[in-house]
C-alpha cells in the first residue's frame, strides 16, 4: 500500500506553515501536526489521509512472523511461547484466546470500523467541493467496514452492527449480536453500495469496484457452508446442538441450496471480469511452465524473477515499496532456512506436503516403495514453488557459510561423509536444528517455506527486503469459489471446466471424477492453490472437517543419507549416485505441540473484556 496518508499531510502542513510562518498570532495556534476534526472535512486532501489511515487496520496484509498458515495444517510455528498452540490445542478461551493476530481482533476491527462510520457520516454531506472525491472516499470506506466486518463474521459469527458513531453520551452503547444473516446482508450491503462508488478506481492497495465483488462472492460462499447451516452443522457438532441462540451461528431457517446459488451467481461476476493469469489453456503446460506460472502467481510482480503479468490476478492486495521499511518486507527472513542465517517461523508441515498429487495425477503414496524411495520426484510443479525441501536447489548461501556448501542446497536431514583422515563421520544439515549455523532456529518438520519469497539472488532474505504484495483478494479465489458452488449445486460440468483451467496452469492433468470424490478433489486442489493465503483456517472450520484436519497431529519428516560403496563426499551435497537416502514420517515430538480439535473451535471466543463491557452479548458455544 503506498504511503498517501504521510504525503497528503505533509503536503498539507508545508502549505499551512507558509500561510502562518510571519503572522505573529502563530503561537495562538494548534500544533501543526494535530487537525480538529471541523479541519479534515473541509479539505479534501486531509479526508483522503483520514481514510487512507484506516487500511493500516490491514496490517501487513499475511506477512507477519506469526501466520495464520500455523493454526492450520499448512505449517507448524517453529518457536514456542506465541499463543499459536492455545489455539492448535483448543485451549482457547475468552480470558485467554490464544494468537488472534490484530486484523482479526474483535477490539482492533471495531477500531477501524468506528473510523468508517466517521468518515462515511462527514462524507455525506462533505465540507469540501470534490463530489467525485467525496463518493470515492465513501466507496472506500464501505469496502473497508465490509472486510472488517467479513474478518469478525469469519472468526465469530454473527456480531454487534455498529453502523453509526457512538460517543460518550450516546444511550445505548450496549448492544446485542446480530444474527449471522443479517451481518451477512450488513456487508453484503455495504459491498453492493460501494461497487458504483469505486468504479474505474485503479490504484495499487486501494479498493475497487473488482474488489467489492471478490468479497462479496466469499462473504456468501462462507455463508452457504454447512458450518452455517444450522440444521447441518447441529448433526455434526453436538455443542452447536446444543446452543441457546444458533441464529448467531448460521441460518436456522431458508433454503441452502438457495444460498449456494446466490454465492455462485456473486462468484460468476468476479469470474467475467477475466482477470485470470493463464486460465484459457485447453490441455496441460509442461512441469517446468507450471511451476513458472504458480511462482509468478506467488510473486505478484513483485520480483524480476517472474512475470509480472501475474499481477493482474489480484484484487486487493497488500503492498510494499523500497522506501519504506515494514516487517512484511521481511516474510523471507521471518520463515527462511537457519543455515541461510533465517527464523523458519511457519514450517510446511508433512501433512500438507502429502496433498500435493504426482505430476500424472495419482495421489502420492507412502505405501508404495517407488514413492517412499523418492518422495520430491514428479510431484505437482505447485510444490517445488512453495516448499523448500531436502535436496531442492536455492539462493546463494552467505559467506560465512558458502565453504560448508557450495552447492546451494537445502539439507533437512543427516548424511554421512569422509573425514580428511578418511573416517566416516555424520554431518547435520545445515538447515537442522542441529545445524553448525544456527542450531536454535531450524526447522522441526523438515521442511521450509518457498511461496512468497522473492528468488532473486539479490535479495538476500536475512537483511534485505523483498516487495512481494500479499494477495487479500484475487481472481483464482474466486473462480475455486464458482468451482464450489457450482458442485454443491450439482453442476459437475462447470465446477470441473474451471478447475480444469486452474490445473492446466500449474502443469496438472484434467479431472474426472464425480461425486463425492470430485468434491475431495477440489477441497485438496484449493489447499495447494491457496496455501499460506489465509484460507485453511476457515475453509477448514466451515466445511466442518476440522477434526480430521486442524485437529490432526503435525507429520515431520526425518532425512538420512548413506554413503555408497566406495564413495568419497568430505563436502556434502545432495547426490543420489552418492548416497542411498531414507525417508521416515513420524508425529510431531508431544512436547512441541500436542494437536487437538474441539467442537468450541468453530467460533472464536468473544474476548472476556468484551463480555464484561456488554451485558447483552452472549457467548459462543463452548466458550
Amino acid at each position: 500500500m503506498k504511503n498517501y496518508r504521510m504525503k497528503n499531510i505533509g503536503y498539507y502542513l508545508l502549505l499551512l506553515f507558509a500561510v502562518v510562518g510571519c503572522n505573529d498570532d502563530f503561537v495562538d495556534t494548534q500544533p501543526l501536526d494535530e487537525f480538529s476534526q471541523s479541519d479534515v472535512w473541509v479539505d479534501a486532501a486531509l479526508a483522503e489521509a483520514f481514510v487512507l489511515e484506516i487500511y493500516n487496520g490491514l496490517g501487513q496484509g499475511g506477512f507477519d512472523e506469526q501466520m495464520m498458515a500455523s493454526l492450520s495444517d499448512e505449517a507448524l510455528f517453529t518457536h514456542p511461547g506465541r499463543g499459536i498452540n492455545t489455539i492448535t490445542e483448543s485451549r482457547s478461551g475468552p480470558a485467554d484466546r490464544g494468537f488472534i493476530n490484530y486484523t482479526y481482533n474483535w477490539g482492533d476491527l471495531y477500531g477501524r470500523i468506528r473510523a468508517t462510520n466517521i468518515a462515511l457520516e462527514n462524507l455525506e454531506e462533505p465540507g469540501f467541493d470534490d463530489s467525485d472525491m467525496a463518493d470515492r472516499l465513501r466507496g472506500e470506506a464501505l469496502f473497508l467496514r465490509a472486510y472488517y466486518y467479513h474478518n469478525l463474521l469469519r472468526m465469530h459469527g454473527g456480531v454487534p452492527i455498529v453502523d453509526k458513531v457512538y460517543t460518550l453520551d450516546s444511550e445505548d452503547l450496549e448492544i446485542p449480536r446480530n444474527t449471522f444473516e443479517e451481518t451477512v446482508e450488513f456487508i453484503v450491503s455495504d459491498l453492493d453500495n460501494a461497487k458504483p462508488l469505486l468504479e474505474g478506481l485503479n490504484v495499487d492497495g486501494r479498493a475497487s469496484m473488482e474488489a467489492a465483488l471478490a468479497l462479496k462472492a466469499r462473504v456468501l460462499l462462507y455463508a452457504a457452508s454447512d458450518l452455517h447451516h444450522i440444521p447441518t452443522a447441529s448433526v455434526n457438532s453436538s455443542d452447536i446442538a446444543g446452543y441457546s441462540n444458533p441464529e448467531y451461528l448460521g441460518y436456522v431457517t431458508g433454503n441452502q441450496q438457495d444460498r449456494w446459488r446466490r454465492a455462485q451467481a456473486a462468484a460468476k461476476e468476479v469470474v467475467d471480469l477475466n482477470r485470470g493469469y493463464r486460465l484459457d489453456l485447453i490441455e496441460p503446460v509442461s512441469a517446468e511452465e507450471g511451476e513458472e506460472n504458480y511462482m509468478a502467481l506467488s510473486l505478484g510482480g513483485g520480483s524480476v524473477m517472474a512475470d509480472p503479468a501475474a499481477a493482474t490476478e489480484l484484487l486487493f492486495a497488500r503492498y510494499f515499496v523500497a522506501a519504506k521499511n515494514e516487517s512484511g518486507q521481511q516474510i523471507g527472513l521471518f520463515n527462511g532456512p537457519n543455515g541461510y542465517h533465517n527464523w523458519a517461523g511457519n514450517a510446511p508441515t508433512q501433512n500438507l506436503v502429502d496433498n500435493y498429487e504426482l505430476i500424472d495425477g495419482n495421489e502420492f503414496n507412502w505405501n508404495n516403495s517407488e514413492h517412499a524411495n523418492n518422495p520430491y520426484d514428479n510431484r505437482d510443479p505447485r510444490f517445488y514453488a512453495t516448499v523448500l525441501y531436502d535436496g531442492a536447489d536455492w539462493k546463494p548461501r552467505t559467506a560465512d557459510v558458502a565453504g560448508s556448501d557450495p552447492f546451494d542446497q537445502i539439507q533437512t536431514g543427516t548424511y554421512e561423509v569422509k573425514s580428511g583422515t578418511g573416517e566416516t563421520i555424520t554431518h547435520n544439515g545445515l538447515d537442522t536444528r542441529n545445524s553448525a549455523i544456527e542450531d536454535w532456529n531450524g526447522t522441526h518438520t523438515g521442511y521450509y517455506v518457498r511461496k512468497f519469497t522473492d528468488p532473486d539472488p539479490a535479495i538476500v532474505d536475512q537483511n534485505v527486503r523483498q516487495q512481494i504484495p500479499f494477495p487479500f483478494l484475487k481472481y483464482t479465489e474466486a473462480a475455486l469459489n464458482y468451482v464450489e458452488a457450482s458442485l454443491e449445486l450439482g453442476e459437475e460440468d462447470i465446477a470441473k471446466e474451471w478447475l480444469n483451467k486452474i490445473r492446466f496452469r500449474a502443469g496438472m492433468p484434467a479431472i474426472t471424477a464425480s461425486g463425492q470424490n470430485l468434491k475431495e478433489q477440489y477441497r485438496q486442489e484449493r489447499l495447494v492453490e491457496l496455501v499460506y493465503e489465509e484460507h485453511r483456517f476457515h475453509d477448514a472450520r466451515r466445511w466442518m472437517i476440522a477434526p480430521q484436519t486442524l485437529g490432526e497431529q503435525v507429520r515431520i519428516i526425518d532425512v538420512e543419507g548413506f554413503l555408497k560403496p566406495g564413495a568419497n563426499i568430505e563436502v556434502y551435497r545432495y547426490d543420489p549416485s552418492s548416497y542411498d537416502y531414507e525417508y521416515e514420517v513420524r508425529d510431531l515430538s508431544p512436547g512441541i505441540e500436542n494437536r487437538e480439535w474441539l467442537d468450541k473451535m468453530y467460533f472464536i471466543a468473544i474476548p472476556r473484556d468484551e463480555m464484561n463491557r456488554n451485558d447483552q452479548l452472549v457467548q459462543n458455544p463452548g466458550h
